[in-house]
């Protein structure tokens, strides 16, 4: 999941507008940045969006807010993860090239890349930035619980094909650019989604969303750095800290990633479709409850 321009003034005007909670919570920093790459690491490649559970705690106040670089840039940790947990496919793929299954393959991979890439470059033009609200990540994390239930439903006792045709492509690019643009919608989750409701098998389209989350976020992070060097704000950067929360983000996502492949060869995704729902409904009481008291004051 990758946004907009970097909001180098993100943390502070989080801080000062901080409706839910009077004061930050006053934990270290490198505690906080543990935490955050916990999270990340965790959710990143569950159907439950790692931006979503990133901002939750940040725009509420319980973790101190840190910029859109760090946000995006923690994701790169994933990125090593999956390149960890399928080695051997990576492998397979490098040393088959001159076989037109291979080539094929990654051509279908490079083009869903560049749809996305098309689609996060109009993002950026239209200046969305991630929000400094919790209700649009409630919004998105609740209504992302309805499309799950209704996939699962669809693709009920079918099992799906292993090939990726172009349809699939399209519509997996066109869903990680949705991704991108409405924080708690979940990368993986739509694009994996997005190739089941179109025919394939639910193994086949975790692999193709994993190996496609490689290129996406590497460019996302990649893209990150490159603007806040050129636009000079990179000297406001604490990369110590951004290579910490990488390192956690990494580590963490190896352990799930892991757990994910076995997972999906015999479960649906309606386990993360309920906790969505309970997550979202949750938010949506807090903000328009305890939130919108708390702004009133």
């Amino acid at each position: 999941q990758f946004y907009g321009r970097a909001c180098i003034d993100r943390p502070r005007r989080l801080a000062e507008r901080s409706v839910f909670l009077p004061h930050m919570t006053e934990i270290p920093e490198w505690l906080a940045v543990v935490l955050l790459g916990l999270i990340e690491g965790v959710t990143e490649f569950l159907p439950i969006s790692s931006t979503g559970h990133l901002l939750i705690p940040q725009n509420l106040g319980w973790l101190p807010a840190q910029g859109d670089l760090f946000n995006v840039g923690i994701q790169s940790g994933a990125v090593l993860a999956v390149l960890a947990v399928f080695t051997s496919r990576v492998r397979q793929l490098m040393t088959t090239l001159a076989e037109p299954a291979t080539r094929d393959y990654l051509l279908k991979l490079v083009a869903a890349f560049v749809i996305t890439s098309v689609g996060a470059l109009a993002i950026e033009k239209m200046d969305i930035s991630l929000p400094e609200e919790v209700a649009p990540v409630a919004w998105a994390t609740l209504i992302g619980a309805f499309v799950i239930f209704a996939c699962e439903a669809w693709r009920k006792n079918h099992a799906g094909r292993l090939e990726i045709t172009w349809t699939v492509v399209v519509v997996v690019g066109l869903a990680q650019v949705v991704a991108a643009a409405f924080p708690g919608t979940s990368r993986s989750g739509a694009s994996i989604l997005a190739a089941m409701a179109f025919g394939m098998a639910r193994p086949a389209a975790t692999e193709f969303s994993f190996l496609l989350g490689v290129p996406t976020l590497m460019a996302a992070g990649a893209y990150k750095v490159l603007s806040a060097v050129r636009d000079g704000s990179a000297a406001e950067v604490n990369w110590s800290m951004l290579l910490l929360g990488t390192v956690v983000s990494a580590v963490s996502a190896f352990l799930v990633v892991r757990w994910l492949i076995r997972f999906v060869q015999s479960h649906t995704f309606n386990g993360f479709a309920w906790y969505r729902l309970l997550l979202g409904a949750a938010l949506l009481a807090w903000v328009y409850g305890v939130g919108s008291g708390a702004a009133a004051e």
